[in-house]
């Protein structure tokens, strides 16, 4: 059984921080749920730790933002069934699950409807038949919530589905689990992972070289023998990554344990997390000064996805 917090006061008793100091409120909508392994890397008595910023829900979270959306990105004008998204040409993303092993509170699907587009029996045989009306899908995506917070035999009824469909030649699950609840890497899930046949992507959601502790990094190397090829995508986050050294501590640890540096998200404006923005001409000073620092592999691309376009928008290019 994993531990979470959902209690606000019992969490920030256990990192020893004081309410009335922080002067919270909590989000009706989009409830704490924080796992005690990722509790336990937070720094004890510091209101600035980058770790406690993304799990702590603020005031700023009630009040409306101009050009900040329910849905930020389009997904739901990019549903032909529900639980499928289909935004781009030769991949597909099927939302597996609404539960997700903790809440961000800049999560750009909070307000999502998981409860009408999380796909059920029936909607996995109607996925199935969109997928082979349409071969040019050849990577079956699994997101969410989290794929990892779902059984393994949940998680290896997905894998069988894409194995059984001739155009799929890869799957990548997009997680944060695997990172917050590294107990999620399971003997069971590894097992699965070297019997399939097909070539698993992972691309895992770290912010801060903070939250990659020994138990992350067995996780990650116990994926890696089983021949996952592991990414990583950021969220650049006001006060939390928002500084080239800091995102190029992130590149190397993370290159250190074997990930490589995918996406830098400039932040999808969902409603209640405009306090978590970064203006995009700081934005762009960060990402410059990053590439001095850092050799261009292991330079993230920063990009913004953009509601209706057919693929991620490059914010900057030119890297050596």
């Amino acid at each position: 059984m994993i531990p979470f917090f959902r209690n606000l006061d019992d969490f920030l008793a256990f990192v020893e921080l004081d309410i009335k100091v922080l002067s919270l409120n909590l989000s009706p909508n989009f409830p704490v749920k924080i796992p005690k392994a990722f509790a336990e890397r937070i720094q004890k008595g510091h209101p600035k730790d980058p770790l406690l910023l993304q799990v702590l829900p603020r005031i700023q979270e009630t009040r409306i933002a101009e050009n900040f959306k329910i849905d930020p990105v389009g997904d739901l004008k990019k549903s032909p069934i529900q639980g499928l998204l289909h935004k781009y040409q030769s991949r597909a993303l099927v939302v597996t699950t609404g539960h997700c092993d903790i809440h961000c509170r800049y999560c750009f699907r909070q307000h999502f409807p998981y409860a009408e587009e999380s796909p059920n029996s029936q909607r996995i045989a109607y996925i199935k038949g969109y997928f082979e009306k349409h071969p040019e899908i050849n990577e079956l995506i699994l997101s969410g919530g989290d794929p990892l917070s779902l059984s393994v035999k949940a998680l290896k009824n997905w894998f069988d589905l894409a194995e059984s469909m001739p155009s799929i030649h890869r799957i990548r699950i997009h997680t944060r689990s695997a990172i917050t609840t590294p107990e999620r890497i399971s003997d069971e899930l590894i097992n699965v992972l070297k019997t399939s046949p097909l070539k698993h992507i992972w691309v895992v959601h770290i912010n801060h070289t903070q939250e990659i502790d020994d138990s992350v990094q067995m996780a990650l190397d116990r994926l890696k023998q089983a021949g996952v090829t592991l990414l990583n995508q950021s969220v650049l986050l006001k006060d939390i990554n928002d500084d080239a050294h800091t995102l190029a501590q992130l590149s190397e640890r993370l290159f250190d344990v074997g990930v490589m540096p995918y996406y830098l998200h400039q932040l999808d404006r969902v409603q209640g997390a405009q306090h978590f923005e970064v203006d995009e001409n700081r934005a762009a000073e960060i990402y410059t000064e990053l590439q001095t620092i850092l050799p261009g592999y292991l330079v993230p691309k920063w990009v913004r996805e953009i509601a209706g376009e057919p693929n991620k928008t490059l914010m900057s290019g030119g890297f050596s």
